[in-house]
């Protein structure tokens, strides 16, 4: 196998010898058996990918441990290793290779990337391994089957449920929906055809779809709950401004009445801005694309609603289960990978279906965003859910809101500053105020009875009588 050799600098050998081992990352020594070595391989594969960098050893010191450059005595030497990866078919095209060299140093180093994959891959011994911060775990039997939803090898969506099918092809959805289809038919036979009924029992995917009220048989795992908090810091019970709202039905219904809902209460929320109060506004399409993707591409196997959670400055939408095949947070914007395949397509044949731009869901938001000049949405992974993050924070740098701010106001204090800005720590915001007052454009003042503030330098100096100068503080 031809593999490229990269020599590497003084300092990138010293960044290697450091790097903390992760979630991401791992250091081997190239005395390790391969069988061993692929349990590692497995378990970046299986979960979000990472890196391995075979041929640095560790040693006991008087001073503890301290880590040495070590490599393969040449390229052959590593042979076993490569063997091992090509004879794993779930490997191809998932494992890239390189052999560092540095100068003065013995050795090459085999530094393999290795990217998620859309399946499961198994260990020489053939057990799967799942990553969990710096150790690679064995998966047992029944973790198995999580597995395979999470990568979106088994869908949930074909899991078929023992209730009447009448539930689905004589429910208002289906009539409805069924009128407005070419060429129509009979309920009973379409939906036959587009296997969302298998032996006369309905699928998951039916369900969701059709039955006028899913949650009556997916309970705790179809709605999508929506919580207001009165806070710009954490989700505690104490700041609910009301009991939590459930939004229940058919998934195409319940896409749009979230959507709406989550507006309604959003346009309810002010804030501090330059010209005053004024009410926080966040793009439809952002909202309506994230949402989309949260109910139609999350886990339906996890027995958890959708949350909805919205702050003074930002909106949380939190979609059970993990990023399905070979989704990352690194290229959720490039790709595409349906867990739910039926429930895609199918949501797609109603009239002005929810995923119009099927897979540009994310890009669209992102856009949105951007046209409001606030900041692109945040996307947080964890070990069972996914979460995306819609700031109420401008993409102006605070220096530039704060004299955006004095251009319209006399005077600025941290915690308008603070407001306006999205800064959460007093200290923070002074930074902000000082860096404009070291550039002489605002000056620190205190008016009698008032807190300390700041206002522009040449509106301090038309005032008369001028207001005395403050220390920082």
């Amino acid at each position: 196998m031809e593999v490229e050799v990269k020599q590497v600098s003084g300092a990138e050998i010293e960044m290697l010898l450091s790097i903390q081992e992760s979630h991401f990352v791992d250091l081997k020594a190239a005395a390790i058996a391969p069988a061993k070595l692929s349990r590692t391989i497995s378990a970046f594969a299986n979960t979000s990918g990472g890196e391995i960098y075979v041929g640095i050893q560790e040693e006991d010191t008087l001073d503890g441990k301290r880590r040495i450059w070590d490599g393969f005595v040449d390229q052959e030497a590593a042979n076993p290793i490569f063997q091992v990866i090509a004879e794993n078919g779930a490997l191809a095209g998932i494992v890239r290779a390189e052999f560092l060299t540095a100068d003065g140093l013995t050795g090459l180093v085999l530094h393999l990337t290795i990217f998620k994959s859309r399946e499961i891959v198994f260990s020489t011994e053939k057990k799967a391994f799942i990553r969990r911060s710096a150790q690679s775990l064995p998966v047992s039997e029944g973790g198995l089957e999580r597995l395979r939803y999470d990568k979106g090898v088994k869908s949930y969506e074909d899991e078929l449920l023992n209730i009447d099918t009448a539930d689905i092809t004589n429910s208002t959805t289906v009539i409805d929906f069924m009128l407005s289809i070419v060429p129509t038919g009979e309920p009973d036979e379409w939906l036959k055809k587009q296997q969302v009924i298998i032996d006369n029992r309905a699928t998951v995917a039916g369900i969701l779809l059709f039955s006028d009220l899913p949650q009556a048989t997916l309970a705790k795992r179809s709605a999508v709950k929506v919580l207001r908090y009165q806070t710009k810091t954490d989700a505690e019970r104490d700041f609910l401004a009301f009991d939590p709202i459930t939004i229940e039905g058919p998934i195409y219904s319940l896409i749009y009445d979230c959507v709406e809902k989550v507006k309604e209460i959003i346009e309810g929320i002010e804030k501090l801005g330059p010209n005053g109060m004024e009410r926080i506004q966040y793009p439809h399409e952002a909202l309506h694309e994230i949402l989309t993707n949260a109910v139609l591409h999350r886990d339906y196997n996890v027995a958890a609603d959708v949350q909805v959670r919205i702050f003074d400055n930002r909106v949380e939408i939190e979609s059970p289960g993990r990023l399905p095949g070979h989704v990352t947070l690194g290229n959720i914007i490039q790709t595409q990978f349906a867990r739910n395949p039926k429930l895609v397509r199918l949501i797609n044949k109603f009239e002005n279906p929810p995923n119009k731009d099927v897979g540009e869901g994310l890009n669209t938001a992102f856009d949105a965003m951007n046209k409001l000049l606030l900041k692109k949405p945040i996307i947080v992974e964890t070990d069972t859910s996914v979460t995306v993050t819609l700031r109420h924070e401008s993409l102006g740098s605070p220096e530039q809101l704060v004299m955006d701010y004095l251009s319209k106001n006399d005077l600025i204090t941290n915690s308008i500053g603070r407001d306006i800005t999205g800064i959460s720590s007093e200290n923070t915001m002074k930074s902000v105020f000082y860096r404009l007052r070291d550039t002489g454009q605002i000056v620190q003042v205190k008016e009698a009875g008032k807190k300390p503030a700041w206002r522009q330098v040449q509106a301090a100096k038309d005032d008369a009588p001028p207001a005395e100068p403050l220390a920082a503080d």
